[in-house]
């Protein structure tokens, strides 16, 4: 019966890495190749480890397994917000079926910033700094 749980384990988390390689390659723009890769390779990721920690079932290992689990949890969608925001940064092209865009409004890509868009008239005016080019 382990046995048949370490396998489904393993090739269902084989399936979700292949599926977010398939999303790699098929989908139109970096914003969806971003969101497909971070969801299915993260799933395949904790479901390949989950079958780890079941096959050698010893406390080092399931830590470990835990370790990564959590690890992966925390650091995936954190790593592709940042990869995405710095593509739309520097000017990636959103694909032409893209709905809704709320960057827009807020960016100016002259200046780089980007405003949260709760400012006022007072404080959204832009404030030279010292270390701005005259």
């Amino acid at each position: 019966m382990i046995e048949m749980i370490k396998g489904f384990l393993i090739l269902t988390g084989a399936l979700f890495m292949l599926l977010a390689a398939l999303g790699i390659l098929r989908l139109p723009d970096l914003l969806t190749r971003m969101h497909a890769t971070t969801k299915a390779a993260a799933l395949g990721v904790i479901l390949i480890m989950l079958a780890v920690a079941v096959h050698f079932g010893e406390v080092a290992v399931v830590a470990r397994a835990f370790a990564i689990i959590v690890f992966v949890v925390m650091t995936a969608p954190v790593a592709a917000h940042v990869i995405g925001r710095a593509g739309y940064f520097v000017g990636s092209k959103l694909w032409s079926g893209t709905v809704k865009d709320e960057l827009r409004p807020n960016y100016d890509p002259l200046t780089h910033e980007l405003k949260s868009g709760l400012e006022t008239e007072a404080n959204a005016v832009h404030q030279p700094r010292e270390s701005d080019p005259s």
